[in-house]
């Protein structure tokens, strides 16, 4: 996907949500959505979403070819969920992606969750990334359960790795997949789950 690109999926319960890539003009809309994520969560993101300034500085420091951040739009062109995939150009992991995803709970269990993955791997592929890894604190059981259904596999736990928003350390798990048997994956599970719409900007 690039930055002017729109793709449209019809979720499992038959609503649909619009994808494309963040500009300049989500900071509004980014910062509400993150302060509609329940607390529990927030406390495991990397960054101060609660601080405006910190989506602002996202904004300002925009680089697709660093960090591509996806958004994903309901009916009401109301973000309910966020991706993003974390590069490197240079030095000795600059064949391996990172990715982070956030999803309002309201819209959780419905597919959105895999729509921004394809997306994730597909954008990944294109960027020739073989590996893409996914970082979370041990507690989030949700998280891992899904990256799991997706293909990945834990690589490792890295003990107190995690300090939360309230001070309380927590393990590190990190987990990794294929990037080219991920997209595989995700298309054969994509036909039981959501489809892409024919329409595409």
């Amino acid at each position: 996907m690039d930055k002017n690109s729109v793709r449209k999926y019809t979720l499992k319960d038959g609503s649909t949500v619009a994808i494309r890539a963040m500009t300049r003009n989500d900071v509004n809309a980014i910062y509400e959505f993150f302060q509609h994520i329940p607390e529990e969560d927030r406390l495991f993101l990397k960054h101060d979403v609660a601080d405006k300034k910190v989506v602002e500085e996202w904004a300002k420091s925009l680089d697709y070819n660093i960090v591509l951040p996806l958004l994903a739009f309901d009916a009401n062109n109301k973000i309910v969920g966020d991706a993003s995939l974390h590069m490197n150009d240079y030095g000795w992991s600059r064949h391996i992606g990172e990715i982070r995803i956030v999803v309002a709970r309201a819209w959780r269990n419905k597919g959105i969750g895999l729509a921004l993955s394809k997306e994730i791997f597909m954008a990944a592929l294109e960027r020739k990334l073989s590996k893409i890894i996914a970082q979370m604190a041990s507690d989030q059981l949700g998280a891992f359960k899904v990256f799991e259904k997706l293909g990945f596999g834990k690589e490792a736990e890295l003990e107190n790795q995690i300090m939360d928003l309230k001070g309380h350390t927590h393990n590190l798990v990190i987990m990794s997949n294929d990037v080219k048997e991920a997209v595989k994956t995700m298309e054969a599970y994509e036909q039981e789950q959501l489809r892409l719409n024919p329409a595409e900007g």
